[in-house]
């Protein structure tokens, strides 16, 4: 699963040059097999990069960046610590009172604290 191969173009690749959820334009979209994706947008005319990452049903965090090789640099980093995350957290999803989803929050922050 942590193949740099098993990252595919998100949605084929069609949503490269639309307009993105942080009011950039999309410039990379890449999804996982294992429920993620990494989005990352720019807009040159602000100096705004934003890096977007997601894990399906545990979470979504948004970087920002004000030069693409700080940006991209991050993608980089970023990318095999999303599926090495995935790998920790319970494959069914979060569950109220469950111990796994408390050790899993755990394991998320520790992630966000990495990525601020």
């Amino acid at each position: 699963m942590s193949d740099e191969q098993s990252w595919r173009p998100a949605e084929g690749g069609s949503t490269l040059g639309l307009g993105g959820a942080e009011g950039g334009t999309i410039v990379r979209d890449e999804e996982h097999p294992a429920g993620l994706r990494l989005t990352l947008e720019e807009d040159p005319s602000r100096s705004f990069h934003a890096l977007t990452c997601g894990i399906s049903g545990w979470l979504v965090h948004r970087r920002y960046f004000d030069s693409e090789p700080e940006a991209t640099a991050a993608w980089d980093e970023m990318k095999p610590a999303l599926v090495e995350l995935a790998m920790q957290l319970p494959a069914a999803g979060p569950k109220s009172l469950d111990p796994a989803t408390r050790e899993a929050g755990v394991k998320l922050g520790a992630f966000l604290a990495r990525f601020p």
